[in-house]
């Protein structure tokens, strides 16, 4: 009879959870354990908050480096191309903030919406992830690359992500306004085609839950890194690494230009394996230009250490 007792009352609180759930999100709980690996901060639903420091170093590393650490950690699905920008000189760079959604059918688009307006969610389920950003995070949309009838935003909507997020945008599916989204500064947006069709037959499915862009998956708080040539969606407990040996390799590079063009090494010195000769030269090229780095002395120790790099 215990038993049975304890079964109800863990069914209640199990029915009680899902009453006080946010529409299309999953629960703190759930977003925790498929972010298990992170240990810093975070919001209060559960999303990693990767540090605003870590940020703006993020913006100043290359996509290629950053990719590189990212494979040889194991992870070779966080890479996606093929995309058109607003604007090709704006990196977008942040924290994700993802959404997911789907063909739309009636009786389940009535529901969400049901819901959501009992919750407080206005207007269409498109611009329910924008009621969410704040600044630092980067709005990420499955659109399942819907181009005709899947444009997510035009200028008004691309207004209010930047004004919150102060950040762009990254969707697998189209956008509108073109001419308008271009003049928002400091705003850009990845998608896949520009379309001068509304929104329609689309539904949100999913609000911080994890989602996939073409080849990648991203979970919410993945720290977002973009160029020209697509966007690299890092896990957020590996953002500080991956920065870190992104920054080594940059200063590495810096070094290696400046002995080469003072002739100091050639070149065939600074491509192959470092000599203690080159390391120390490099250590005092870091003790003049103290300004370059941003990594710390253990860290730039632990990379000196290393046979090759």
């Amino acid at each position: 009879m215990k038993y049975y007792k304890l079964l109800t009352l863990a069914l209640i609180a199990s029915i009680g959870g899902y009453r006080e759930a946010k529409a299309q999100t999953i629960s703190k709980d759930e977003l925790i354990f498929f972010t298990s690996e992170w240990k810093g901060e975070r919001f209060a639903d559960g999303r990693p908050k990767i540090p605003d420091a870590l940020i703006e170093r993020a913006k100043k590393i290359g996509i290629e480096e950053a990719w590189t650490v990212l494979r040889n950690e194991g992870y070779n699905n966080q890479f996606e191309g093929g995309w058109k920008l607003v604007n090709d000189t704006i990196p977008v760079v942040g924290r994700a903030v993802t959404a997911m959604f789907m063909p739309s059918r009636p009786d389940v688009e009535k529901s969400i919406k049901e819901r959501g307006a009992k919750q407080g969610r206005k207007g269409n389920t498109n611009s329910w992830p924008i009621d969410i950003l704040t600044k630092g995070d980067v709005y990420v949309a499955d659109g399942f690359g819907k181009i005709r009838g899947g444009t997510l935003i035009g200028d008004n909507l691309g207004n209010s992500i930047f004004s919150k997020s102060g950040n762009g945008v990254i969707f697998d599916g189209s956008a509108r306004d073109l001419s308008g989204l271009k003049e928002i500064k400091g705003f850009n947006a990845f998608v896949r085609d520009f379309d001068p069709s509304y929104l329609e037959e689309m539904v949100l499915m999913g609000l911080n839950t994890p989602i996939r862009i073409g080849r990648a998956l991203v979970l919410p708080g993945d720290l977002v890194l973009s160029e020209k040539e697509g966007v690299l969606f890092i896990p957020a407990h590996l953002a500080e690494k991956v920065i870190a040996i992104a920054e080594f390799i940059d200063l590495r590079d810096k070094f290696s230009h400046a002995m080469l063009k003072a002739g100091t090494f050639a070149t065939g010195e600074i491509d192959s394996q470092w000599t203690n000769q080159i390391k120390d030269a490099f250590m005092k090229w870091l003790d003049q230009n103290p300004n370059e780095t941003k990594i710390t002395r253990a860290q730039l120790d632990a990379f000196m250490e290393k046979r090759t790099w």
